[in-house]
């Protein structure tokens, strides 16, 4: 049978008689390689698992040796140090407390460990109250993390929290009859109410004075009137920029136009002149001035029409500032 086997494998594979034999035995040892563990552990699977008895005695005593030992007090982690109190006033009731009346906004640590308190519960309160926290009634201390409510129910009859009550001297007490003089009360300060100004002559401290109106606005508003000339109409206050809802009401409200503006003689100004206003560009200034030498004075606003890259829009912009 095993030379047919060789047999077969040569003519299968075109191998020689030892190459055949040696592919052979590397089939034998791989399969052993893959199910021998198999095999193995079947057999020998139900006999590991039997455990002695002697073993299982000794197991069984050192058991009943480790059931009877207590600590003699428990360790607490972080993880379960809240719920330490709970623990020991629910498993030993009978734990003695020296109670006494205490005011938890003065009762000292070793107070509170006296009471029964855990020591990391009575440094949390010392804690608390450092860092300006107040007990203002009994049920304040419940708030302090950790505590237990049956340690509590146990100090609430004893929580002493003083009321603290206004000082008010009667006429009858002697504390109503100082010793010494008083001083006469100071006078209330009253805002002095807002009036309407002109804004062509108002400075910045008036203009602070409204709602919504800085030291930095403020200032941009005079610099931006300074610049026209002074407003013709109270229209111009929407193009001062950063001007918000609240301070364009209040300047349409107390801020008037009384005085007059500063006008320029379009018919003599030169293209600087003409250029200082904030309405119109270096070119239309050079235009304006050059459609003049060549057509004569302007006599009415309506002449700048002629000038194309004028419109009417900014023509009607400019004519209170300008003098024919």
């Amino acid at each position: 049978m095993l030379k047919r086997l060789l047999y077969l494998i040569r003519d299968e594979f075109g191998l020689s008689r030892s190459q055949a034999r040696g592919f052979l035995v590397v089939a034998v040892m791989m399969v052993l390689c893959w199910f021998g563990p198999l095999t193995y552990d079947r057999f020998t699977s139900e006999e590991s698992t039997v455990i002695p008895e002697t073993d299982s005695r000794k197991a069984d005593s050192l058991l009943a040796i480790l059931e009877k030992i207590q600590p003699e007090k428990p360790y607490y982690t972080k993880s379960n140090r809240a719920e330490y109190s709970t623990k020991e006033i629910e498993e030993n009731p009978e734990q003695p407390l020296s109670l006494f009346y205490f005011d938890p906004n003065t009762a000292s640590a070793t107070q509170f460990e006296e009471l029964g308190m855990p020591k990391f519960i009575a440094e949390r309160i010392i804690k608390y109250r450092t860092k300006g926290g107040q007990f203002r009634k009994k049920e304040d201390l419940q708030k302090i993390y950790g505590l237990a409510p049956a340690l509590y129910e146990r100090l609430e009859p004893y929580i002493n929290i003083p009321e603290k009550k206004p000082f008010a001297a009667t006429s009858n007490s002697p504390a109503a009859e100082p010793s010494f003089p008083l001083a006469a009360p100071k006078p209330a300060f009253t805002k002095p109410a807002l009036t309407t100004f002109d804004i062509n002559t108002a400075d910045t401290s008036q203009l602070i004075r409204l709602k919504g109106i800085g030291s930095k606005l403020a200032a941009r508003i005079v610099k931006f009137r300074d610049g026209l000339g002074g407003f013709a109409s109270t229209t111009q206050y929407t193009e001062v920029f950063g001007l918000d809802s609240l301070a364009l009401s209040e300047l349409n409200r107390f801020a008037q136009v009384r005085s007059s503006v500063q006008k320029i003689s379009i018919n003599t100004a030169s293209p600087e002149e003409l250029d200082r206003h904030p309405y119109l560009s270096r070119r239309q200034s050079e235009i304006i001035v050059r459609y003049r030498e060549q057509h004569g004075a302007y006599k009415t606003p309506q002449d700048l029409l002629n000038i194309k890259i004028l419109d009417e829009k900014l023509v009607n912009k400019i004519a209170p500032y300008l003098a024919f």
